[in-house]
């Protein structure tokens, strides 16, 4: 089996998808999740304003809107989240994706205090922070926030990972790769345009540019330009397609260095990093 073979059965990628059928996997996965857990009545996710966040909390919302009118429940809650790092540049288009998700219940959370208090910290221990590792600062405070809202709701962390993501490791670790239940894994950038697009999000939400948002000194950073290798060509690659080869090598190149970021910690049973 070549390796991107491996890596498709490994992430579970279909080449085609239905956007329909998908979106009630991903629905009833969590309203599953939720039945057989019945402690847990809340759905907690940051709203960021991109497509994956916007994708996963409409999802969210649909589940929990469905859990209460089946069940009766209405303890169910679906609550969005803002996180800004003071003010943020995209702030209308995480207004668009509220209006479009229509959460429960929205709360904000302003992190840049949490940040340079914690920065300021580690400079008094002799530690002082580069720009790229501040911004790992930021989404770890970003789902600190996220499981402490959790944890006084009786709730559980969405994440928003897919394949397209997971393949190349462009997450956080402990950050926003340290969610509870992920709905959108399996599909990959293009798929995930589908559904939204099925589920009439707003063009802009799901046509703009990707970013993480997480480096100061180059505010905006497409992640495109990060990886060195387009969604288009990831997506192709996860669709089992033959891309250039080159493209492959960064694909898989990023594949098998994040290899850690997909596994729990490491432990003297496993072997895939001798």
């Amino acid at each position: 089996m070549s390796l991107q073979q491996e890596i498709i059965e490994a992430l579970g990628v279909k080449p085609t998808i239905d956007a329909d059928h998908e979106v009630r996997v991903s629905v009833d996965f969590l309203k599953a999740y939720l039945k057989r857990h019945s402690a847990i009545k809340t759905l907690v996710l940051g709203i960021s304003g991109g497509q994956d966040s916007t994708l996963a909390g409409k999802l969210a919302q649909m589940a929990i809107g469905e859990l209460r009118e089946e069940s009766g429940d209405n303890d169910y809650t679906f609550i969005a989240v803002r996180l800004p790092y003071g003010v943020q540049a995209d702030e209308q288009d995480c207004q668009d994706a509220l209006a479009f998700i229509q959460p429960d219940r929205s709360l904000v959370v302003n992190i840049k205090e949490s940040v340079l208090a914690s920065e300021r910290a580690l400079q008094a221990a002799g530690i002082t922070l580069s720009d790229f590792v501040r911004g790992n600062e930021k989404a770890r405070e970003r789902m600190k926030a996220q499981y402490s809202i959790a944890g006084m709701t009786k709730g559980v962390v969405v994440g928003t990972d897919h394949a397209a993501e997971a393949v190349t490791g462009f997450f956080t670790k402990y950050g926003d790769g340290g969610t509870d239940i992920n709905p959108l894994f399996r599909l990959n950038k293009r798929q995930g345009k589908q559904l939204l697009k099925q589920l009439g999000c707003p063009e802009h939400l799901y046509l703009k540019k990707p970013t993480a948002d997480l480096e100061d000194d180059r505010p905006g950073l497409q992640d495109e330009v990060a990886l060195g290798v387009t969604y288009e060509m990831i997506d192709d690659y996860l669709e089992g397609k033959t891309i250039d080869p080159d493209n492959a090598k960064i694909i898989e190149g990023w594949y098998q260095k994040t290899e850690h970021k997909r596994r729990p910690p490491i432990t003297v049973f496993d072997d895939f990093w001798k």
